[in-house]
Order: structure tokens, then sequence, then C-alpha cells
């Protein structure tokens, strides 16, 4: 009496880290502009429902994985440019003059800008007439612009209203910059 035992064996389940490499080189592919948006799209959700890495194999053939030469290369480059960068905006801030914030009574606002009658007159041809003012509401400084020209500006962004202030900051009216410092 002859039994046959017959095993199906099935192909190995895909890691998440076979996944995961697959799917970071379609995201370099449409990063690098070797595929479209739509196809980028339809080889994702194909990754991410495959079952066997040659599914996976496929869908990222036709795009050049990154050698460890060239990830050397470019890490490289990453950190001396965000080093640089890091560098000249710190070396920017220390030399900024210091705005002191006044002391917290809440009573007036502090406005900033050309005219005379304002309580910190800048004469600068960038600034507004009235440009912007500091105010302090609810235990916080808050910076608002008030529909200056060239526009108000908080650690390089934009103020669109209003935006909260701490000491240490950086503001800009116009082209003029200072770094906010509380009193004592």
């Amino acid at each position: 009496m002859t039994s046959s035992f017959e095993f199906n064996t099935y192909p190995a389940r895909l890691s998440d880290a076979e996944r995961e490499r697959a799917l970071k080189v379609l995201r370099d592919g449409v990063a690098l502009g070797r595929l479209s948006h739509d196809t980028f799209v339809r080889r994702m959700e194909l990754a991410l429902t495959a079952r066997h890495s040659d599914e996976l194999a496929v869908l990222t053939a036709d795009l050049p994985t990154e050698s460890r030469w060239s990830r050397l290369v470019l890490g490289t480059v990453r950190a001396v440019s965000g080093f640089t960068e890091r560098t000249r905006r710190a070396w920017q801030t220390e030399r900024l003059p210091k705005l002191l914030l006044p002391r917290s009574n809440g009573a007036h606002p502090l406005r900033i800008g050309r005219d005379p009658a304002n309580g910190l007159r800048l004469s600068h041809e960038t600034v507004s007439r009235v440009h912007a003012e500091l105010s302090h509401q609810g235990g916080l400084w808050v910076l608002r612009d008030l529909g200056s020209t060239n526009g108000t500006s908080v650690n390089g962004r934009r103020v669109i209203g209003a935006a909260v202030v701490r000491d240490g900051d950086q503001v800009s009216f116009g082209d003029m910059a200072f770094r906010l410092s509380s009193p004592g």
C-alpha cells in the first residue's frame, strides 16, 4: 500500500520591509519625474495589495533603484546643505537688533510704523505709515499686520491677520528685521 502525500508549498508572504522598499522606489520614481501621478497611484494600490515579491518586482522593474554610492553622496550633500542653512540662519538671528517687548499692562497695543504718532516709529521706505501692532492678550503676545504694503513676518513666515510671538522670535516689518526680547 503506497500512500502519497502531497505538500502544497506557497510562496512566502511578503514582509513589511519588502513592501516598504517597493513603495520607496515608487515614491522616488514620482519625485524624479519618472512616473506620472496616475501611474504612481495605480502602482501604489497594486503594491499595497500584492501578495508575492514577484508582483512587487514587476511594479518597480522600470525604475532604477538608488545605489549605495548615490545614497552616500546625496546624504552627504543633504547634511552639508542643512548645516550651512542652519549656520546662516543662526548668524543672521544673532546679528539682528533686539526689539524689547513692552511691559504687559494690556491697556493699549503698541502701534508700529512710519507715522510719528506710533509707539514705535520705523523710518524706512518699506515700512507702512501704520504697519502693525503688538498687544498682550490672555498672557500671550500677538502681532497683527494692519494691511501693510510690504508685509509683516514672524520667523520668515508672512503674517496674515495675526500671529502669536514669543521671546527670541525674528520679526520683520517690510525689510526691517528684529529679534524680540522680553524685559528682564
